[in-house]
């Protein structure tokens, strides 16, 4: 079982995402991953997928999605070299002044931005690879109790120097 990565065009409306989620679901896949946004054409969304399976399942997957009229594409992207960046935000809060300047410091070392900054709390917002963002969460998480922790699923796109 490894880690596949796939992403779609489909047509941007309405049910299309859970139409394909209800795909997964109804087949017990489970989705490691989802996003999905606009693209350059407000007709097309596309959607970066991953998902954990062996090699009979993933062909049975990507042949279940192109079988869909809302799927224009089925890309795999499995294997190749990506840029892959996760969304994180990290709010801890309850903090005293010397934990406050403690967490500026992790982020500066982790190239994280402060995106938000109270009495006692810091938002950390991060754009990084998901092993970089688990490394800081277990760093944020050891040290201090009062964490909040929203993740967005990765974006990926094939790189053009690595092919």
């Amino acid at each position: 079982m490894e880690m596949r990565w796939l992403s779609l065009y489909v047509e941007n409306e309405v049910g299309v995402l859970a139409k394909i989620a209800g795909l997964f679901s109804g087949k017990c896949y489970n989705l490691h991953s989802l996003t999905v946004g606009e693209t350059e054409d407000v007709t097309i969304s596309r959607m970066t997928l991953c998902v954990e399976g062996d090699d009979n399942t993933f062909e049975q997957i990507k042949k279940q999605l192109n079988c869909m009229v809302e799927v224009i594409k089925v890309i795999d992207l499995s294997g190749k070299s990506l840029h892959k960046k996760e969304v994180l935000y990290i709010k801890v809060k309850s903090l005293k002044d010397s934990d406050k300047a403690e967490i500026m410091r992790i982020a500066q070392v982790y190239d994280v931005k402060i995106a938000d900054y109270g009495k006692d709390s810091i938002l950390l917002e991060c754009l990084q690879t998901e092993n970089q963002n688990n490394n800081l969460i277990n760093l944020i998480t050891k040290s201090y109790h009062n964490v909040e922790v929203v993740r967005g699923g990765s974006v990926a796109i094939e790189s053009i120097s690595m092919k």
